[in-house]
């Protein structure tokens, strides 16, 4: 069994969970591992050689998402608060 196939099987293994899962939570927690599962089994192909990495015009999973721009922060996060009280520094 080739790894894209196996990983598509954990795919599917994760949306049976996610039908079964006991709250929201856990419903969007398998959603989110089947959707990974089915993208590294893209993924698997393309490095196999077995599909371009553009399907449909459209980039792969991966590579949206490397391409996205970090969301900026509008407040310092607690480390960098508690970081720049101890060393005198206001946050910037």
């Amino acid at each position: 069994m080739k790894h894209s196939e196996m990983f598509r099987d954990n795919a599917e293994n994760c949306a049976q969970l996610a039908e079964s899962a006991p709250n929201d939570p856990a419903y969007q927690r398998y959603k989110r591992m089947e959707a990974a599962w089915r993208a590294l089994a893209d993924e698997q192909d393309w490095l196999d050689g077995e599909v371009s990495p553009m399907r449909n015009g459209n980039v792969s999973a991966f590579a949206q998402h490397a391409r996205r721009d970090p969301e900026p922060r509008s407040q310092p996060d607690v480390d960098e608060t508690q970081r720049n009280n101890r060393t005198g520094r206001t946050a910037s």
